[in-house]
C-alpha cells in the first residue's frame, strides 16, 4: 500500500489498534516499517521491529490492556496521525521501578503519534500520565 491519503493512514492506524486489542502482535508488526522508531512513554527510543516485538512481550507479561474510545486523526497529507483513547488495564506482574502488581485495574487517557511512509508506520510515540497510573495501582488516588 503506497496510498498516502488521510483515509489510508487512518485505516492503517486502525488496523494497528484492532491488532492491539486482539492481542495480535504479528498483526501489529505487519503495520510497522522494519526500522520503526518506538518512543516509549517516560522512556527512550527503541528502533526496529525486533525491539518493538520485545517490548510487546514485556507488556503482555506485565499488563492486560484494551483500548476504547479510540479517535484516529490523520493529517491532511496522510504522513502523520494522532490517536486518542482510553486504556483499560490490569497490572498482572511487577514491572521494574513500579509498584508491586496484585491484579490492580486502571483506566487512563492516552495518546499516540504516528509517522506514516510507504503504507507503513515508521514512528510510534505514546504518552499517558504515569503519575496517574501509579496513583491508581498504588491505591493513593490521582
Amino acid at each position: 500500500m503506497s496510498d498516502n491519503s488521510p483515509s489510508a493512514a487512518a485505516a492503517l492506524v486502525q488496523r494497528y489498534y484492532d491488532a492491539f486489542n486482539a492481542g495480535d502482535v504479528p498483526g501489529m508488526l505487519a503495520c510497522l516499517s522494519d526500522d520503526v522508531a518506538h518512543d516509549v512513554n517516560q522512556g527512550g527510543r527503541r528502533t526496529g521491529k525486533a525491539l518493538f516485538e520485545e517490548f510487546c512481550g514485556h507488556m503482555e507479561r506485565c499488563y492486560r490492556e484494551q483500548l476504547t474510545d479510540i479517535v484516529v486523526m490523520p493529517s491532511a497529507d496522510g504522513r502523520r496521525v494522532a490517536a486518542e483513547f482510553t486504556v483499560n488495564g490490569t497490572y498482572l506482574a511487577d514491572d521494574d521501578g513500579l509498584p508491586p502488581a496484585t491484579g490492580q485495574t486502571y483506566t487512563l487517557p492516552a495518546g499516540t503519534f504516528f509517522d506514516i511512509a510507504d503504507g507503513k508506520i515508521t514512528r510510534v510515540t505514546t504518552h499517558y500520565n504515569l503519575q496517574d497510573w501509579i496513583a491508581q495501582v498504588a491505591g493513593t488516588g490521582a
